[in-house]
């Protein structure tokens, strides 16, 4: 088990490693100054020079990249001489990092939290904007997930116990045009239709959040009803994929010998569904759960920028439009830690419950 937990830390260290490299590449790839979108575009060369220089962007790309590692990773290597160096920067936003020894040149090892630097636009650490709007995003999913498991779970075990009758083949419809929907597009086609259309007997928004300020400034209130519409965009693919496993996996279960034997014993057949055939069937739901939670908290960019829901995808999708740097590489690094940690816990669980998995 030591050695099966050791071997997907290392796959996990390279999933990150290979996120961080390939999104630095690709911002060194894409055409445009962040020192001019700093400043503005009718500013003169000289302080486009200076922010250059202020911003590391002078120095060779190899060095950037190197200083950006050696930024982002939470074993650094810092010459406490420099008073610009990323340690003297960490000093004032985390706390002093751990001396773990010294090197060679008057640098030392240290242990830190990871440095993701400071917004171009806000000036403010990319850390505190990324755990101010995180939490956000993590409601948002979490309420999706929830919507998508109950209905899921309810749809497959009605379609596997009316199987082929009119009722199974429209929830089977419904399933795969949930499924099939991009979730732009259905962000789209919920809030017209729910926000607007039908927005006065809803009584829901297209936009908003879940505390806002009142309209005299004296409190934040609770608006639980802003995160329905996106919650229900969220949750309409995974739930045409859970309600589509939950019936084969039902199906599959019922058609085994030891159903057919409590069946021949008289028992309910209400009793045979929910106390003998339920529990063996919610396996891969439980996997495909896990799955699409993780991908909820990295793929929500475009339903919270539409439905103006200020969390990390509606964070990312601005500080693109405005060339940020580093907001976009501290956003997406903190959606593939959170991907590949969850990743992590299932294939450790997957271990523990099944040994062939270690095995494999």
């Amino acid at each position: 088990m030591f050695l099966y937990l050791v071997r997907k830390l290392f796959y996990t260290f390279l999933v990150i490693f290979g996120v961080a490299s390939l999104v630095f590449i690709l911002f060194n790839l894409i055409p445009g100054d962040p020192a001019r979108m700093v400043l503005g575009q009718r500013t003169d060369s000289l302080s486009v020079k200076a922010a250059r220089t202020d911003l590391g962007l002078d120095l060779p790309v190899w060095k950037q990249y190197l200083k950006y590692l050696n930024d982002i990773s939470p074993l650094s290597v810092h010459n406490p001489s420099n008073g610009k160096s990323s340690i003297y920067l960490d000093t004032l936003i985390y706390g002093k990092p751990l001396v773990l020894g010294k090197m060679a040149s008057n640098r030392v090892l240290v242990a830190k939290q990871p440095y993701l630097r400071r917004s171009y636009q806000s000036r403010q650490p990319v850390s505190t904007v990324v755990m101010s709007t995180l939490p956000n995003t993590f409601y948002l999913a979490l309420v999706a997930i929830l919507f998508a498991t109950i209905v899921g779970i309810a749809m497959g075990i009605t379609a596997a116990i009316y199987k082929d009758s009119v009722w199974d083949r429209l929830l089977l419809v419904n399933s795969a045009l949930g499924m099939a929907l991009p979730s732009f597009f259905a962000a789209i086609l919920i809030g017209w239709l729910f926000a607007i259309v039908l927005g006065k007997y809803t009584g829901l928004n297209l936009t908003g959040n879940l505390w806002e300020v009142d309209d005299l400034g004296e409190g934040i209130h609770l608006k639980w009803q802003n995160i329905i519409l996106p919650a229900l965009t969220l949750g309409l693919r995974p739930l045409g994929i859970i309600t589509q496993l939950m019936r084969s996996s039902l199906l599959e279960t019922l058609s085994q010998d030891y159903i057919r034997t409590a069946k021949a014993k008289g028992l309910p057949y209400r009793k045979v569904i929910f106390k003998h055939a339920l529990r063996n069937s919610l396996n891969p739901v439980v996997t495909s759960i896990s799955g699409w939670f993780a991908s909820m908290m990295a793929g929500v960019v475009f339903v919270e920028y539409i439905f103006s829901w200020k969390g990390l995808g509606y964070v990312m999708v601005n500080a693109l439009n405005s060339y940020d740097v580093p907001l976009v590489i501290g956003c997406v690094l903190t959606v593939a830690v959170i991907f590949s940690i969850v990743n992590l816990l299932v294939d450790i669980l997957y271990g523990i419950l099944d040994p062939r998995v270690r095995i494999g």
